[in-house]
């Protein structure tokens, strides 16, 4: 299991390789990324700008996994978001979920990242080209 708050994100494969890593049971990997859309509610978006209780963030997001560990039997997880300024097309958000076998694999890995943008102390603004504003959680 690894959480990370930052400024930079892990390169993807190293994500996978290092989950691979955690058990020869494993026969399922989902992995997914949160990119910055240049599009919101009809406005062009110029970047988010990210906030967040980096220590509170992380226990928050090691329990989501332990909490996914136990409800799905998944094998480990990793929970990476990034901090700061992020531009369009940049990815934002990954998460790599392993499990034995598909199905929980995809139900943890969504459980996992409605879980991070509801409950992890993580603060987004958007600016786009006519304003900025907190956004407070929509389901975008």
């Amino acid at each position: 299991m690894k959480v990370k708050i930052h400024r930079e994100l892990d390169n993807t494969s190293s994500l996978i390789d290092e989950v691979k890593r955690s058990s020869n049971e494993i026969g399922a990997i989902a992995v997914f990324i949160g990119v910055v859309r240049g599009v919101s509610y009809g406005e062009r978006v110029l970047r988010l700008e990210y906030e967040a209780h980096e220590v509170l963030a992380e226990k928050v997001m090691e329990k989501i996994i332990e909490e996914s560990k136990d409800k799905y039997g998944i094998i480990d997880a990793i929970v990476e978001h990034k901090i700061g300024s992020v531009g369009v097309g940049e990815d934002v958000m990954k998460i790599v979920v392993a499990s034995r076998h598909r199905r929980e694999c995809f139900k943890a890995l969504m459980e996992i990242v409605d879980r991070v943008k509801r409950e992890v102390p993580i603060w987004k603004k958007e600016v786009t080209e006519k304003r900025s504003y907190w956004d407070e959680g929509s389901e975008n």
